[in-house]
């Protein structure tokens, strides 16, 4: 017991105190739907208690006091969800910091100066269940610069959830890292990681979200445009992962979105429904493009066939005609108007070479700020 309550302090953050995972129901996203099914709480699995017994040592199952592993409530109120996997778990406040955090990061690292090592003598752990080079390079390159050691774990190396479940790899490699970072395909998957985990859990994407990315794409607005709050950001596509973290963000802090997309590509219900019930962000759902993009400060697009839905890719062609970002379109949305991407990007299909070459795409700048806002990320969740 005493070892289990050394490995949680050791984390500097308790296996259960964050929010998504401790709430009274469980989320999954499959089938383009968000589901949210009762569930109890997640709590470890009866660990094995050694007691010495006429000078032998004898095991029994002991399920672990919740005081023992996690803080209170309260503990966790002040010092915030120990994991980052939904940017609508931390306040208007807390995100601007990290953002402003990154900004300066960033800053020294430009200047040349490599003398601040917060991470020195820490190492992370990131699992891939989904392959990606931004995600790949921009955390290891970024907790390398700030001092820290990288392991790479590919599809082949864990098989989370396969090989071994989720629970005990959590439990496993949290003993060995400081920080983890899991790129999967299941949302639950990292609610379950983060639940059983006893160090930081960021969600280096889910196919519910990918918090990280609208972190580095909040950043790039605020250096373009001089301030995230009251912009015009119109996202045209698919209803996806990117849409619900722009949602998530727009339920915290205040600016007006639009999600133009194809009849039956809307972004999960539930997911609009919770950033318009904050009532901070102006929220529009629309199958019109070309009135979408009016007076916006950024047009935005992604792939319209994910990762996992490339079989789909011909019909999606189909459905999404009228929705390529072009140079027309672009026109309609005006001179002062910045074009996006979350890459990787299909130059011809989604949007036009002319388009990403264009003097007010900001699109390499943004694929650049995933390293200097995961680095604020990190650097916030380690309290560093």
């Amino acid at each position: 017991m005493a070892a289990i309550a050394a490995a949680a302090i050791s984390g500097g953050a308790s296996l259960l105190s964050n929010g998504a995972a401790l709430s009274s129901y469980s989320s999954e996203y499959t089938g383009g739907i968000l589901r949210r099914t009762l569930a109890p709480r997640l709590l470890p699995s009866p660990v094995p208690v050694a007691r010495l017994r006429g000078g032998r040592i004898s095991c029994r199952t002991s399920a672990p006091s919740h005081s023992a592993i996690s803080g209170t409530k309260s503990d966790e109120m002040k010092s915030g969800p120990k994991d980052f996997l939904h940017i609508n778990d931390f306040d208007k406040e807390t995100i601007l910091k990290i953002i402003n955090r990154a900004s300066e990061v960033k800053a020294l690292l430009k200047s040349g100066d490599r003398s601040f090592l917060p991470f020195k003598g820490k190492t992370m752990a990131m699992i891939f269940a989904k392959p990606s080079m931004r995600t790949r390079v921009s955390f290891e390159t970024g907790f390398f610069l700030l001092g820290g050691h990288a392991i790479y774990l590919g599809p082949d190396d864990i098989q989370m959830g396969k090989r071994e479940e989720t629970r005990d790899v959590a439990r496993v490699l949290s003993r060995y890292n400081d920080i983890l970072m899991a790129r999967v395909f299941s949302h639950q998957d990292i609610l379950d990681l983060a639940a059983y985990s006893s160090v930081p859990v960021i969600n280096g994407l889910t196919d519910y979200n990918h918090p990280c990315q609208i972190m580095a794409d909040a950043l790039t607005i605020i250096e373009h445009i001089g301030q995230l709050e009251g912009a015009k950001v119109v996202y045209v596509g698919d209803g996806n992962n990117i849409v619900h973290s722009w949602l998530l963000l727009a339920s915290v802090v205040p600016f007006h979105f639009v999600c133009a997309c194809p009849k039956g590509f809307e972004p999960d219900e539930k997911t609009v429904e919770k950033a318009r019930s904050a009532g901070v962000s102006k929220i529009e759902i629309t199958d019109g493009p070309k009135e979408a993009v009016k007076g916006a400060d950024v047009v935005y697009s992604d792939v319209w066939a994910s990762m996992g839905q490339k079989e789909e890719a011909s019909y999606r062609k189909q459905k999404f005609q009228g929705f390529q970002i072009d140079e027309a379109l672009m026109e309609i949305a005006g001179p002062k108007a910045y074009f996006m991407h979350c890459l990787p990007t299909e130059r011809g299909v989604e949007v036009t070479n002319g388009v990403i070459e264009a003097p007010n795409s900001i699109v390499f700048p943004q694929a650049e700020n995933r390293m200097h806002a995961q680095n604020a990320i990190m650097l916030h969740l380690l309290g560093l």
